[in-house]
């Protein structure tokens, strides 16, 4: 069972947002985050978070939903899982599984089975933080663990005051709150899979939501974050809706009704993973996150392990800047071949070429000279 001991339900940081004492990164191994350090060139002050926010308030059987300035009336959606094709090894390939539990295919491309493999941890040998003598092992504990603490597109028929267009305005609203707090990644993704787990195990009204989330954000900055936001901060992002109490009760039932169970597997650190076999530039991995941020608002999406997410985001932005697909080195790193890799990619595109025109933080961030403006670039879908 995974029990974190750095969590305090009744905590908080000494941190605020207004500081301009610059944060130091606890990531060992060079990890993609919100800072400008290794993403490019960022502003030279720290962003002061707007109110953004009564995001959901009670009404009548319309919910509205409030970002920024900007107000959008969401009606009622039906619930209904719409289907989305899952992997299929057997479409135009006879797949295998192989003894060090990777896939092999008698119908693919030369290249990814031929061409050689690198070491990718060779260079980092030396690296204590790498721990590159028993890192494969923790990412093949992973892909056991993933199974565990994924969550299936089902659990919105049992919600009667929510559906999944709630949700994506809610991680639409938390993609912005997390940029302007400069948190790491792990932190959304983190976030994300706590109100998943969350509404999957408890009901929950409209007028909560809001609070379900900015709970769950707090919950993920205790756990990766150096310095977590301050409770203040929190309830003035949601424009005092809550009060400091308030977020302290639903931290200690969210908490419980999850069992204190808080170390996942999250899509992201996969794609750190990914991106390394990869050989991946700055451009690469730029398009990759912003790929990779995308699918957190899609609720059908969820029919896809982290794992596959992390590939197929790693496989589309390989594609769009004229690298190969695929490669014997993520081949074996990754271990899912490229026939494996593509239904997902296809999920992916179609998700995106289906999203609500009005939910833009992930294009918003992603559009600025901060992050290669990877979002005004063409995501290829010839395959």
């Amino acid at each position: 069972m995974y029990t974190s001991n750095r969590i305090s339900t009744r905590s908080t940081s000494t941190n605020n947002i207004n500081n301009n004492t610059k944060v130091p990164t606890r990531r060992a191994l060079g990890d993609v985050t919100n800072s400008s350090r290794n993403l490019g060139e960022g502003d030279a002050k720290r962003g002061v978070v707007k109110k953004a926010v009564n995001v959901f308030t009670a009404g009548n059987k319309n919910a509205t939903a409030t970002t920024s300035r900007n107000k959008q009336v969401v009606g009622k959606i039906p619930t209904k899982v719409l289907p989305i094709q899952k992997p299929n090894r057997s479409n135009n390939a006879t797949s295998t599984l192989s003894r060090n539990g990777s896939f092999t295919s008698s119908n693919t491309s030369n290249y990814q089975h031929t061409g050689q493999v690198d070491n990718i941890d060779e260079r980092d040998s030396n690296d204590p933080l790498c721990v590159t003598d028993y890192v494969q092992d923790l990412y093949t504990h992973f892909r056991d663990q993933e199974l565990k603490t994924s969550v299936k597109p089902i659990y919105m028929e049992d919600q009667t005051h929510i559906n999944e267009r709630m949700r994506s305005i809610l991680v639409d609203w938390l993609v912005e709150v997390h940029l302007k707090f400069k948190l790491v990644p792990e932190t959304l993704y983190l976030t994300v899979n706590l109100i998943d787990r969350y509404l999957e195990r408890k009901e929950v009204t409209r007028p909560k939501l809001q609070l379900v989330g900015v709970t769950t954000l707090l919950i993920a900055a205790k756990y990766e974050e150096i310095y977590p936001p301050e409770l203040r901060d929190l309830v003035y992002i949601c424009d005092r809706a809550y009060s400091k109490d308030e977020i302290l009760e639903m931290e200690e039932i969210i908490l419980r009704a999850l069992e204190y169970r808080i170390t996942i597997p999250s899509a992201h650190a996969f794609l750190v993973r990914y991106l390394k076999a990869a050989h991946a530039d700055k451009q690469i991995v730029q398009m990759s996150c912003y790929i990779l941020d995308g699918t957190l608002q899609s609720y059908n999406l969820l029919h896809y392990m982290p794992s596959q997410l992390a590939a197929a985001a790693v496989f589309l932005a390989r594609r769009s800047v004229g690298r190969n697909s695929w490669s014997p080195t993520l081949l074996r790193y990754a271990s899912f071949c490229e026939e494996e890799v593509i239904p997902v990619a296809r999920a992916i595109i179609a998700e995106k070429s289906s999203a609500a025109t009005e939910l833009r933080a992930v294009n918003k961030k992603y559009s600025s000279n901060r992050y290669g403006q990877v979002a005004n670039n063409l995501i290829q879908s010839d395959f």
